[in-house]
């Protein structure tokens, strides 16, 4: 009898903890390339890329939804998990995406969102059909406030408001009942309080796995678990609606909800599988039980806390970044899962504007700033996370009215500020344009021919004018091109354990200038520096003797050692 051997201990911790030397690049289905002129990106688009993922050297794809959707909120209202909505291809050509990354040597994580379904989804339908349906419990269903007429305002089961605007409750005509809806109306919340949903979510996912996916992206992953007793929320100054969020955000069984998914979905399958939960609100303690290894729940979180420090309590009250903040909350976040846990890295993604436009200079300092902040990001401990466009330094876009907008989220601020608020047009577009979703949303800039190469017909939305200097074809054979920049971040982390594995240790905290850790690991040092300024800053670091180490990567072709020229960054190595 032939016994199979087992793996090593190392082994099967290199195996567990395989994503700390990985790369992760999402890519959102509808911009990033159109294969048959319709004006949508579609997966036989995202196929014809893969060779241009390949060079760049990442080693996940993370994919936006691209199940069956109504679309009204690009995706993320799903109608039916287990279908391909036609708009993106068929199953046939999902298959055919995961075969290619494979063959490449890459994976495909898949985004999952359960904390709603659209209201479209044949769950749903059972559950609104009548108050006595066996899917009623499916979905939060309650009666109008005691002592109102339903349907009335105030008359909702409590007074939250929801993330698209108006109220979190839709009053359903038929059943006489409000349901839940955290973000759109179209969105309603599954109840994860029946265990039927929890089981039918985790067949889906098996299903998935089955089929060769390897792993997911867990959309608002934290808000699954409410408080059964679903009170008011506080009523900000000058809000129309309660905060109910201490009721839903990492809520009373979430984690007996995700080590009960891990187990029934992911415990005892082969492969080097991942799990990363959106979270948002979550503290850093939380995210160390999330993550720790042997609770079992999911191998990293997605957190705000830096995405938020440019705006006051709304994203439509921006204001500027102060650096001494950003290293504040990132430092925070790197000490405490510095013992246990697994930090995301990143700056955007599909919800988030264009970084080098956010904290860099999408101007005359566009390249080099661009490439300070993909630096500076990526030699932190973590896992990073490149957004479709970020590995060319593409910009936000300047949207001229609210009629080129095609973003829920802005469309409903925008109609809620001028006629409930009674605010001035001109002054909520102002406004909404530095943190608007619709920033990252334009297609991906491959050429400087017409709509940057993304489709031959006309895009879904405007491709951003700039295409026709900065695009993927000008950059990914010039060796001083963002690209090739980005390139070299990912070789690096795959080749220095320093970086994927090293202590993390965060200079010059109350510098408003610079931006200085080390990182350290087996007699291994290094030194990243970052200038967040158009003029030229000495990094007073107090070990001068950095200043002749060798530098292994710059965004300026020479050194000039701890003096910083404007937006320069540089990472220096020395061993004991």
């Amino acid at each position: 009898m032939t016994v199979q051997a087992q793996p090593s201990e190392a082994a099967a911790q290199a195996l567990r903890e395989w994503f700390r030397s990985a790369v992760v690049y999402q890519v959102y289905p509808r911009s990033f390339a159109d294969s048959d002129g319709d004006g949508i990106g579609d997966i036989p688009g995202i196929i014809s890329k893969l060779d241009y993922l390949k060079r760049l050297g990442v080693d996940v794809i993370w994919l936006s939804p691209v199940y069956r959707s109504p679309h009204d909120d690009n995706g993320y209202d799903i109608s039916d998990y287990q279908d391909v909505d036609p708009a993106f291809g068929s199953l046939a050509d999902l298959d055919g995406l995961i075969a290619g990354l494979h063959e490449r040597g890459m994976k495909l994580v898949m985004d999952l969102v359960v904390n709603h379904t659209s209201d479209e989804h044949p769950w749903f339908a059972e559950s609104r059909a009548s108050n006595v349906s066996p899917k009623r419990d499916w979905y939060w269903w309650r009666p109008a406030r005691p002592g109102h007429e339903p349907s009335t305002p105030g008359a909702e089961p409590t007074n939250w408001g929801s993330f698209f605007s108006g109220p979190a409750w839709e009053y359903d005509e038929a059943t006489g009942e409000y349901f839940l809806h955290l973000f759109s109306k179209k969105q309603p919340d599954l109840n994860w309080e029946n265990s039927e949903v929890r089981e039918a979510v985790y067949s889906m996912m098996n299903w998935w796995l089955d089929r060769g996916v390897d792993g997911f992206r867990m959309d608002v992953i934290n808000f699954i678990s409410k408080d059964l007793a679903l009170p008011d929320g506080p009523v900000g100054e000058g809000r129309l609606f309660g905060d109910g969020a201490a009721s839903f955000i990492c809520g009373p069984r979430i984690h007996e909800f995700l080590h009960e998914m891990n187990q029934a979905v992911f415990a005892g399958r082969e492969g080097a599988l991942l799990t990363v939960g959106e979270m948002p609100g979550v503290t850093v303690e939380d995210a160390a039980l999330f993550t720790d290894p042997e609770r079992a729940e999911v191998d990293m979180v997605f957190q705000f806390e830096h995405v938020g420090l440019d705006h006051e309590g709304s994203k439509w009250a921006p204001k500027p970044l102060r650096l001494t903040d950003l290293k504040a909350s990132l430092g925070r976040w790197q000490d405490g899962l510095a013992e246990r846990g697994w930090n995301s890295l990143y700056w955007s993604n599909h919800d988030q504007p264009r970084i080098v436009s956010r904290f860099g200079d999408d101007g005359a300092h566009r390249e080099l700033s661009a490439k300070m902040l993909g630096g500076i990001l990526h030699f932190h401990r973590g896992t990073p996370y490149i957004y479709q466009g970020e590995e060319l330094g593409m910009t936000n876009m300047r949207f001229a009215s609210i009629d080129e907008y095609r973003d829920i989220e802005v469309l409903n601020h925008y109609r809620e500020a001028i006629g409930a608020r009674g605010e001035e047009p001109a002054v909520v577009l102002s406004a909404m344009a530095p943190l608007n979703r619709d920033n990252a949303r334009t297609p991906v800039q491959w050429t400087a021919g017409e709509h940057g190469g993304f489709t031959t017909g006309t895009p879904w939305i405007a491709a951003n004018p700039n295409s026709v200097e900065i695009n993927a074809e000008e950059q990914v054979d010039r060796e001083d091109s963002v690209f090739s920049f980005y390139r070299r971040l990912i070789e690096l982390r795959h080749s220095l354990p320093v970086i994927a594995q090293g202590d993390f240790a965060m200079l010059l905290p109350h510098d408003e200038a610079v931006y200085a850790y080390t990182r350290s690991y087996a007699g291994t040092e290094l030194l990243v520096l970052g200038n967040f300024t158009p003029d030229e800053r000495h990094a007073d670091i107090g070990d001068p003797s950095w200043g002749s180490a060798e530098r292994i990567l710059g965004n300026y072709p020479d050194t000039q050692g701890l003096t910083l020229r404007p937006w320069e960054f540089a990472a220096f190595i020395r061993t004991a």
